[in-house]
């Protein structure tokens, strides 16, 4: 069939108009993907807010949990003079308590500056702090049991926490006068304490830390 310009010109308008629709309808359907994928991404984004606020939720608790568990322990540690300043008045006194009711020979004591304490069987602290001060002892003794009352008093009643990193041992005494009436010092000991005590990160530090 052959269309002459009569055919064409009835059919301008038709065509226009289908050309319009046709693009309309492109306009349309890139507008309607468009905003299905705006939809999708802000459902993705409220759906990752929706967890984000779920592991917060559930975090929260299980730190609430750890919080009611261990705070009451933590409290024992300060208390006990492990957490915060270190007390050697305390520890200083608590000495000569037991030094007098066990009544040994003369003693004679120092303590060094605190330092910061690394051993290996504390690697991991989680950003708490771990520092010592040495104590040096020394002694007289009737025999060795002497050393271990005195620290194992002091584990059992001073309130702080300590380790006996070192002890050295002489014989000062070879007589027979211990067997008799007198008390005379058999052995002379000299031994190293290590008096523990954690700080907690200061809150500059803490947040230098975080990420």
């Amino acid at each position: 069939m052959t269309l002459n310009q009569q055919d064409w010109q009835k059919l301008k308008m038709p065509l226009v108009l289908l050309g319009i629709t046709i693009v309309v309808a492109i306009a349309l359907l890139a507008a309607a993907q468009h905003y299905n994928a705006k939809q999708a991404q802000s459902l993705q984004t409220q759906q990752n807010l929706l967890n984000a606020a779920r592991q917060r939720f559930q975090s929260s608790g299980a730190e609430k949990a750890m919080l009611v568990e261990f705070l009451p322990k933590y409290q024992t540690l300060i208390s006990k003079g492990l957490v915060g300043e270190e007390r050697r008045i305390e520890w200083v006194e608590n000495l000569r308590a037991q030094h007098k009711q066990h009544k040994l020979f003369g003693i004679q004591y120092s303590i060094g500056a605190q330092e910061k304490y690394a051993p290996t069987f504390a690697s991991n602290l989680g950003g708490v702090t771990l520092n010592r001060s040495i104590m040096k002892l020394e002694l007289d003794m009737l025999h060795e049991g002497d050393i271990l009352q005195l620290t194992e008093s002091l584990s059992a009643h001073n309130a702080a926490t300590f380790i006996l990193r070192d002890c050295e041992i002489t014989r000062i005494n070879t007589s027979t006068a211990s067997l008799t009436n007198q008390l005379i010092g058999n052995l002379h000991a000299q031994c190293e304490l290590d008096w523990l005590t954690l700080r907690e990160p200061v809150p500059d530090q803490v947040a230098v830390a975080s990420p």
